[in-house]
C-alpha cells in the first residue's frame, strides 16, 4: 500500500483515486463500510482506492495534544487500513493552514488540485472545512459541479450487548473507558489492541512469581484501570495472558499508568521487543490490597479467570 504525507500533486500510483475521507480512529465497522464503498466505486471507475486522513487528530489540534483518546495511534491505524485492500493512504497534516480552508477551498485545493480525485466517499456525519462548514450534502453538490463522484454512507449499527448501537469512535472510547472491552470489540468489529515496546519496570512481578512485560501506552489512553484477559503477540506468535493497566496502588500508586502483562507459558527476555496486546475480557477493577500476600492470592485468581475467558473464546 502506498503511504504518502502532504502531497502537492497527485501521488504516483494514486492518480484519479477514489478517496474515503475521515479520521478513521479505531478503523471500526463504520469506517470499514465507508472504505468498502470507496473500493466498489473505484472498481466501477477503473481507479485506485485510497483513504484521505489527518494527523494530528483535529480535536488534538484545536484542544491540545492528548485531548482525544486515540484508539489507534498513527502507526497502528496505518496497519489496520493496509488490511482493507486499499491501494494507498494519504495523510494530511492538520495545521492552521488546513483548518482555515473553507469547505469549497478544501474541495478545490485538496481534492481536485493536490489529489485529482475521481470520487469521494464519506460517512453520513462527516464535516470538513473551516468551522465544519462542509457537510456530506455540500460535498455531493461540489462533486456534481466539479465532475467527481460522491457517495454518502448511512449510519452503521452494531449489536452491542444485545442492543443496537450506532457505530462511532466515541462509543468505542466510552466502552473502553468503562472497561467494557467486549462491547468495544462489537463496535469496532475487532478486539481493541495496543502496541508498544517492552520496557524495564521495578521487577516486583518477578519477585512475586509473576514476571510481566511492561509497556507504556499512548498518553491519551483512557482505558479503565483494572485487570484484563489478553492475548499478546510476540515475534509473530500469540500467547494468552493476564494484564494490569493502572498505577499499581498496592505498591506505588504513582506515575503514569503502565500496562503489565503476565504471559502464560512463556520464558524469555522481552526487553526491547515490540508486542501487540489484544484485550479480550474484563476481570476486575484496580484495587489496593493490605499487603503483598493478599495481592499475590488475588493475582492467582485473576490468572485462572483469564485462562477461562481465553478458553471460552
Amino acid at each position: 500500500m502506498i503511504l504518502v504525507h502532504d502531497p502537492l500533486t497527485p501521488p504516483q500510483g494514486l492518480e484519479g483515486a477514489v478517496v474515503a475521507i475521515g479520521n478513521f480512529d479505531g478503523v471500526h465497522r463504520g469506517h470499514a463500510t465507508v472504505i468498502a464503498r470507496a473500493r466498489d466505486l473505484a472498481r466501477r471507475l477503473g481507479k485506485p482506492a485510497a483513504v484521505l486522513t489527518f494527523e494530528p487528530h483535529p480535536v488534538d489540534f484545536f484542544a491540545g495534544p492528548g485531548s482525544v483518546f486515540r484508539l489507534t495511534p498513527e502507526a497502528e491505524r496505518a496497519r489496520c487500513l493496509a488490511r482493507l485492500g486499499l491501494e494507498g493512504t494519504v495523510v494530511l497534516t492538520f495545521d492552521s493552514g488546513l483548518a482555515s480552508l473553507s469547505a469549497e477551498d478544501f474541495v478545490t485545493q485538496i481534492l481536485i488540485r493536490r489529489l485529482g480525485v475521481s470520487g469521494a466517499v464519506v460517512g453520513y456525519d462527516f464535516h470538513f472545512g473551516k468551522d465544519r462548514g462542509g457537510s456530506p450534502a455540500f460535498l455531493a453538490q461540489a462533486g456534481a459541479r466539479h465532475g467527481f463522484a460522491v457517495e454518502i454512507v448511512p449510519q452503521v449499527v452494531a449489536d452491542a450487548d444485545g442492543e443496537p448501537e450506532a457505530v462511532h469512535s466515541n462509543a468505542a472510547r466510552k466502552a473502553l473507558e468503562e472497561g467494557d472491552v467486549a462491547r468495544a470489540a462489537s463496535l469496532l468489529g475487532h478486539a481493541w489492541f495496543a502496541v508498544g515496546e517492552v520496557i524495564h519496570g521495578e521487577k516486583l512481578g518477578r519477585t512475586l512469581g509473576f514476571p510481566t512485560a511492561n509497556v507504556r501506552l499512548d498518553p491519551s489512553c483512557r482505558l479503565r484501570h483494572g485487570i484484563y484477559a489478553v492475548r499478546i503477540a510476540i515475534d509473530g506468535v500469540t500467547h494468552g495472558g493476564v494484564a494490569s493497566f493502572g498505577r499499581r496502588p498496592t505498591v506505588t500508586d504513582a506515575g503514569a499508568p503502565l500496562l503489565e502483562t503476565y504471559v502464560f507459558d512463556f520464558e524469555g527476555d522481552l526487553y526491547g521487543k515490540t508486542v501487540e496486546v489484544t484485550f479480550v475480557g474484563w476481570i476486575r477493577g484496580e484495587e489496593k490490597f493490605e499487603g503483598l500476600d493478599a495481592l499475590v492470592a488475588e493475582m492467582n485468581r485473576d490468572k485462572e479467570k483469564a485462562r477461562a475467558m481465553l478458553a471460552a473464546g
